[in-house]
Order: C-alpha cells, then structure tokens, then sequence
C-alpha cells in the first residue's frame, strides 16, 4: 500500500506559484526523490531593471584615481578679466548667460566640470576666446554669406 502511495506522489504535479516554493512541498519532493532545483534570481520580484553606464569598460580598464576634468584655472582668469572689462558683476554675467550665478562663480575658480554649451555663452557675451588654439584672442564675428 505504501508503494502504491508514493508512485502516486512522484507522477503528481507540483503545485506552481508560491505554493511550489514553500518548504513543505520542496521537502516532500525531496522524501519522494522528485529531483528539486532551487534557484535565486537576482532582483526577483522588484520593478528594477540594471542598466549599465556607457563607459563601464572604459571605467574598469582604467588603474588611476577616477576625478573629473576641471576647467582649468586660466581660462576661469579669462572669464575674470572679459566680465571686469565690460563692468559686469558674476550676476550680471549669469543673467546674459541664462545661468545661476553659482556656474559662473565656479567657472572663474576652475572648480567647474567644463560645459562647451555654456562656454560658448561666455564668449559671445565676453567677446573672448576661451577654447581653441587662440585662448584669450578677441572673439571674431562669424562670416555673413553672400
């Protein structure tokens, strides 16, 4: 009688969803010799998807000390003597630009991650070069087409 009972067991389904997962029944199959493979999903039951940056392997090939590149400290001079030149204040400057006043205080000190955008609002409203070759050249208006 009792062989009869765990023949049964063994070509009886497991139960699926929660109730498969829970240690009665993965005990049960185990007593019966139902082979049982557990595994746990990384980050199971969460709304999360991983996403990786773009320059993870640029990241991991990489043996110095991770720091952004700051503007250097001439060009935030530059700036300094383009907007004392025209008789602007670090307001007024970051008011032409669209910019808080904040950016243009950290771009004079060289504390600020370098924005070719915002660079090339300086310049125009500085009338200086800040990038290139002819840094601290006066900035030549652009061609007008024919």
């Amino acid at each position: 009688m009792s062989d009869w009972n765990s023949v049964t067991i063994i070509h009886k389904r497991l139960p699926k969803g929660t109730t498969a997962k829970s240690k009665q029944v993965v005990n049960a199959a185990q007593r019966t010799g139902v082979a049982v493979h557990t595994q746990l999903k990384y980050g199971a039951a969460t709304n999360k998807h991983p996403v990786t940056p773009l320059n993870t392997a640029k990241l991991d090939h990489e043996t110095e000390e991770l720091k952004h590149e700051k503007l250097p400290l001439d060009i935030g001079k530059l700036i300094q003597q383009g907007r004392n030149g025209l008789g602007m204040t670090q307001k007024d400057l970051s008011a032409k630009i669209c910019e808080k006043p904040k950016i243009v205080n950290e771009y004079e000190n060289g504390k600020a991650i370098p924005n070719q955008q915002i660079l090339a609002k300086i310049e125009k409203v500085i009338g200086i070069k800040l990038r290139g070759k002819n840094k601290g050249q006066p900035l030549t208006p652009p061609f007008k087409k024919k």
